[in-house]
């Protein structure tokens, strides 16, 4: 049977994939494993949604799960991700769970699972969450050992006092348009974004329960585009589904991916000097430009498989202040265990408001290089990716790129796919060696 967890928690199409059964049998198998020794309260988890239609379900699925082995569920309605898994280490709670599916359009859902202090589950964890999922349900307490659902009134508040924290200025004076995706940054953004001053022009933000992601948000940002350049603001910040995404417009309607900002928000911790080790984590995925960059300015980049689970493990072996990936999920440790789409918008802005530089100047050491990428399918990933054949074809492209490019190739991580990324100078460079070693790779098929 396939693996529940991926990259990212348990996923899928809700109530086909993702079903209220599933989601009651996780609530109580995290509850099983996410177990503290203290015999002298009772023990709670910090429960937490975007706005999906089907999160309503979910839901309540997980506090039944929760409450059928004797944990109270604290219920925060509707937050971003780094919300619920801020409030799960404020709160004090055993662990927390998070009902969604992020960037994915709206009939997907997702439960993540956060464990105590807020903090990702490593995969034994899950494995072992996994097995008590599977082996269905022990001896359950009854009576007054059955845990009980409260509304956590305070939690929108407390999650945005902790995030205003993150503005090391007052930014008024910058107009910023916000694209919310219809998600759970929808109430919390604007708010976060005012509070610190700036004048705050909101779209896509009214939910429905089934507009989420719908044309907007991170992965849809020509609307945020051309907002920006009508009201003439100074900028434009995309969330996704559960806002712990950031990606940016400059003024002039031009996209600032993730790499672009962590560029300017390492270079402004350096200059600080908060950049532990002088050192920036981030993906294979990041182009080679972020690469360049950080080398100019004496700053290096330490390099993790793609997902923010490899990045938040990297923060965490070498203390470091920051990393995060070219998608936009950006973790600054000081505020954080995880990505968060509205205290990486906070300090972008406070950034352009304590420099009064624009966006795009700012940006402007973050050079990026023409990217091609070819998914090649084949029948076993693995197998072929190893093959000797295409492993010369990687390396004598590498020899050719030398110091002005780069060759990635890797299977894909759900897929039958190999994926062929080549940087080079030039866009016609880049795609001919990318076509290149595809067409080794599919050879070996």
């Amino acid at each position: 049977m396939a693996r529940l967890f991926g990259t990212d928690g348990v996923r899928g199409v809700a109530n086909q994939d993702l079903t209220a059964e599933l989601a009651m049998a996780l609530g109580a198998a995290a509850a099983r494993r996410l177990l503290r020794t203290d015999e002298t309260r009772r023990r709670v988890a910090v429960v937490g949604r975007d706005p999906r239609a089907s999160g309503e379900m979910l839901e309540a699925a997980v506090i039944a799960g929760v409450a059928s082995e004797g944990v109270d569920a604290l219920r925060v309605g509707v937050l971003p991700t780094p919300a619920v898994a801020y409030l799960t280490s404020a709160y004090d709670a055993d662990f927390g769970v998070m009902i969604s599916a992020s960037h994915n359009p709206m009939p997907d859902n997702g439960i993540k699972i956060f464990g105590p202090g807020g903090h990702k589950l490593d995969d034994s964890t899950e494995d072992r969450i996994e097995e008590l999922v599977r082996q269905g349900p022990g001896a359950r307490p009854t009576g007054a050992g059955i845990g009980r659902a409260v509304d956590a009134d305070d939690a929108l508040e407390r999650y945005l006092r902790h995030a205003g924290k993150a503005a090391t200025a007052r930014l008024d004076g910058l107009t910023v348009v916000v694209d919310c995706a219809h998600g759970a940054a929808s109430a919390a953004a604007p708010r976060a974004y005012r509070a610190a001053g700036a004048n705050v022009i909101a779209i896509h933000a009214e939910p429905n329960g089934l507009n989420i992601n719908d044309g907007c948000g991170s992965t849809h940002m020509q609307t945020l585009r051309s907002t920006v350049v009508s009201y003439g603001a100074d900028l434009g910040l995309a969330h996704d589904g559960d806002a712990d995404r950031c990606l940016a417009v400059d003024s002039h309607g031009r996209i600032i991916d993730g790499d672009a900002i962590m560029v300017v928000l390492a270079l402004a911790m350096h200059e600080a000097g908060e950049l532990a080790a002088d050192t920036l984590v981030a993906t294979v995925m990041s182009n080679l430009g972020l690469h360049q960059a950080m080398r100019s300015a004496g700053i290096e980049v330490r390099t993790t498989g793609v997902g923010d689970r490899y990045v938040l493990e990297e923060l965490r072996a070498g203390a470091y202040s920051i990393g995060g990936e070219q998608s936009g999920h950006l973790v600054i440790p000081a505020f954080g265990t995880t990505g968060d789409g509205i205290v990486t918008g906070l300090r972008l802005m406070s950034r352009m408001a304590q420099t009064r530089r624009s966006l795009a100047d700012l940006a402007e050491p973050m050079q990026t290089l023409p990217q091609v990428l070819i998914n090649v399918e084949v029948s076993d990933k693995s197998t072929v990716a190893d093959a000797p054949s295409v492993r010369d074809a990687v390396a004598q492209v590498q020899a050719e790129l030398g110091d002005s490019g780069r060759i990635l190739l890797r299977p894909s991580g759900t897929e039958q796919l190999v994926r062929v990324m080549v940087e080079a100078a030039d866009e016609d460079t880049a795609r001919q060696m990318a076509v290149r070693v595809a067409e080794s790779v599919s050879a070996q098929d």
